[in-house]
């Protein structure tokens, strides 16, 4: 893992880096695999990671 400038995983072969936008109020997903339809698939999941966290925070307020 790499935090600078965001968040970077990396795993075997395939990452992903998470940061905050400077002009926008969204958090860019950006992700590398061997193949287009591995790195949307790992994007996705991540995106579905955040999402169910932040449901659970939100529930709890």
């Amino acid at each position: 893992m790499n935090t600078i400038d965001g968040v970077k995983i990396e795993f075997d072969k395939e990452w992903v880096h998470l940061r905050r936008s400077n002009t926008e109020p969204i958090i860019r997903i950006y992700s590398e695999s061997q193949s287009m339809t591995t790195a949307n698939n790992l994007a996705g999941k991540i995106m579905a990671d955040i999402k169910d966290i932040l449901n659970g925070v939100l529930s709890k307020a």
